[in-house]
């Protein structure tokens, strides 16, 4: 292709030229308006979506409270950590189930360290937990009660012989007078009492919550068990799993238990069948026979 066949393209006509003009005219107006016209306010606005962006701010305002939400964190006993609540503060599971089985032995972690020993927290975890703990208030005092052992008591007891009432007749106003024993924890003991229709040993002491060693110490300086009160004993032969269940020492796990052995093996003659087939220990399956009829 030769430069004239080129150059013949680009020939036009005086009617060709002057269509060509117009057209870049036309474009260049094109461009003027759009550069300096506001075409946003002559856009229509629909009433629903106006509403629906209002409604979308709002939401948007909602979620941000929402993620500048901080939990308040109220004091708390760590004995009683739910599953929920060990989650939320930052527990794995198996350190909530470790504390969890600890409970079931009817032990108590009684400060941060004891705490920290039984569920096996980290030290930062420990320290950002350890400002909620709340512990009875026997366990903050108890280092009174042994500087009170060492000193008052045996100063007391010098003085004069110590008095021993029958636990099963003292009033809240006899427990009161026990160093360490509060209005709150002296009702406790009496309804206790009333449970089971009487002690039958001052080794009943360590079930009830919120008494600490050193308390019961002094409670068996100045209670014991003189005489056997009247109960009226549970027919251990014969009683349903709904009138065992009744009896505080049994849940209904193990008044199932003894309904089960009963109907395979026979009737119950003795404590010593209590801890061979329930799973209860000597010293507890002898107190518990004391409510028994075999």
């Amino acid at each position: 292709m030769t430069f004239k066949t080129i150059s013949s393209y680009f020939k036009f006509s005086r009617s060709q030229r002057t269509g060509i003009f117009f057209l870049f005219v036309v474009i260049v107006v094109l461009q003027l308006v759009y550069f300096f016209v506001d075409f946003s306010s002559l856009s229509k606005i629909v009433p629903e979506k106006e509403k629906w962006l209002s409604l979308q701010s709002e939401i948007d305002s909602i979620k941000q409270r929402k993620l500048n939400f901080i939990p308040k964190i109220y004091p708390f006993n760590p004995n009683f950590i739910s599953d929920f609540k060990g989650y939320k503060l930052g527990m794995t599971v198996k350190q909530i189930d470790r504390l969890l089985a600890f409970r079931k032995e009817n032990k108590y972690v009684n400060s941060p360290q004891e705490f920290q020993e039984v569920t096996r927290v980290s030290d930062s975890l420990l320290k950002a937990m350890t400002p909620f703990f709340k512990f009875p208030d026997w366990v903050n005092t108890k280092k009174e009660f042994k500087d009170y052992n060492k000193s008052t008591s045996i100063a007391f007891a010098k003085k004069g012989k110590i008095v021993v009432t029958d636990i099963n007749q003292a009033t809240q106003e006899d427990l009161i007078k026990i160093y360490g024993i509060g209005e709150a924890i002296s009702l406790r003991i009496l309804k206790e009492k009333e449970s089971f229709g009487g002690f039958v040993s001052m080794e009943q002491m360590k079930d009830i919550w919120g008494l600490s060693p050193e308390v019961i110490e002094n409670l068996n300086l100045h209670f014991k068990v003189s005489v056997l009160p009247y109960i009226q004993k549970i027919d251990v032969n014969n009683a349903s799993i709904k009138e065992l269940s009744q009896f505080p020492y049994f849940k209904y796990p193990i008044s199932r238990k003894i309904v089960t052995y009963r109907s395979m093996n026979g009737d119950f003659k003795n404590a010593e069948d209590l801890t061979k087939n329930i799973g209860l220990s000597i010293e507890k399956a002898n107190i518990i026979a004391l409510y028994l009829k075999f």
